[in-house]
């Protein structure tokens, strides 16, 4: 089993969710963050006030898989947040050593 973690685009979410649909990956966690990466930092000014902009907000996607998924769910991702400007995202991928389905105490990669 594997964990995978995407970090997004906010206005790719809808994309990648159908990208993912379309491979049968339906759950998911989603989170809305803030980060930073290349990017440059830049000067907005909000009712008259200047403010150093260096922090940008993204979506993390979190998705738990069985092995097989794994590829199908990254090229999911990929397809769906690809723009090819800085500021795409990332995705990482963790190995899960176990998972318990806490309804039916069932554990391993059934459970997904």
């Amino acid at each position: 089993m594997k964990y995978i973690i995407a970090i997004i685009q906010p206005h790719k979410l809808r994309e990648v969710k159908k990208k993912l649909h379309e491979q049968e990956v339906f759950s998911m966690t989603i989170s809305s963050t803030m980060g930073c990466g290349e990017q440059k930092e830049y000067i907005e000014t909000y009712r008259g006030i200047k403010r150093q902009v260096d922090l940008y907000k993204n979506i993390k996607l979190e998705i738990a898989v069985n092995d097989d998924f794994v590829e199908r769910t990254c090229q999911a991702i990929i397809d769906g947040a690809h723009s090819g400007e800085i500021g795409d995202g990332k995705i990482f991928i963790l190995d899960l050593p176990d998972c318990i389905k806490i309804r039916t105490q069932e554990r391993g990669g059934k459970t997904l």
